[in-house]
């Protein structure tokens, strides 16, 4: 299902593929060119059902310095740099708390640095694992090939770990024209700095003329802080955290309970758009070209 996201409507405002809503972003009427890029994240939106390695990885970190943490811990700052993202956790009051405890003193610098070092070393034995694309993601990303957009990504994960998803998705198919990881930048998301040089690398301006797709909060603010349309996605990601398996083995009422509050949360996060999934995609470029051709701007 698709929601348009924004002041006047809440989530549950669904439309149809055969006729989207058009809401009034402004009063502007000249017409603006289609999108000609679309700039996806990875894990949760590509691939990686439930975007489960970095958050297993996360929970194993902490697990081997003692620190238990819960796996609502370890997705809450999910969508940031690694680093910046166990930062967080340990000033969390509980984890930062049981760290004191453990260790004897508050975390420091040295800490950080310890737990990012141990994250490279066990996320890579995760990746693997959990690289298999989402349903429907080689065809939402043809469908924008066809429409003669490019095809830009960002992560927080860094290049020596995407040494590892990148050849697994080429391995099914998936290839993009540009990807910016949050260590070739001083700040990640939500910082604009990883899609402004995709933006820049792929020669595609304005940012009204470029969607980003995320699964994260973090992921939406980048998109928006850089002037973008930005498309939430609520299903196959950090927002319900569960694999497709895991998230069948629930009941129906377990299953629209949880896919109702992610999309609440995208909704609230500023998305223009949420979808279920990367699969939903097509619809949305449809969506946002009218807007676009009728002179509106995110």
């Amino acid at each position: 299902m698709i929601a348009i996201a924004h002041p006047d409507h809440v989530a549950s405002d669904r439309i149809t593929q055969e006729r989207p809503a058009m809401p009034a972003f402004n009063n502007r009427r000249r017409p603006l060119s289609p999108l000609q890029a679309v700039i996806f994240d990875w894990a949760g939106t590509l691939l990686d059902y439930g975007s489960r390695a970095p958050v297993l990885a996360v929970v194993s970190v902490f697990h081997s310095f003692d620190v238990p943490v819960t796996i609502e811990e370890a997705r809450g700052p999910m969508g940031m740099a690694k680093r910046d993202h166990l930062r967080t956790m340990l000033e969390m009051p509980r984890i930062g708390a049981a760290w004191r405890d453990v260790h004897g003193a508050p975390h420091d610098e040295q800490a950080i640095d310890r737990l990012y070092a141990r994250f490279l070393e066990t996320q890579i034995s995760f990746l693997a694992d959990h690289a298999t694309l989402i349903p429907g993601a080689l065809e939402a990303v043809a469908d924008c090939r066809r429409r003669g957009m490019k095809i830009g990504s960002t992560t927080g994960y860094t290049r020596e770990l995407m040494a590892v998803i990148t050849p697994a998705a080429q391995r099914q198919g998936l290839e993009v024209d540009a990807m910016y990881c949050a260590s070739d930048f001083p700040a990640g998301r939500p910082a604009p700095w990883m899609s402004l040089e995709n933006a820049r690398v792929l020669g595609v301006f304005p940012m009204s003329a470029i969607v980003k797709v995320d699964d994260t909060i973090v992921g939406i603010d980048e998109g928006l802080n850089a002037g973008m349309w930005s498309v939430g996605v609520a299903k196959s990601g950090n927002m319900i955290g569960l694999s497709e398996a895991e998230l069948g083995a629930l009941s129906a009422t377990e299953q629209t309970a949880l896919l109702a509050a992610a999309r609440e949360r995208m909704a609230a996060s500023g998305a223009h758009f949420v979808i279920d999934s990367v699969a939903e995609l097509p619809a949305v470029v449809d969506a946002i070209n009218a807007l676009l051709a009728g002179g509106q701007t995110p």
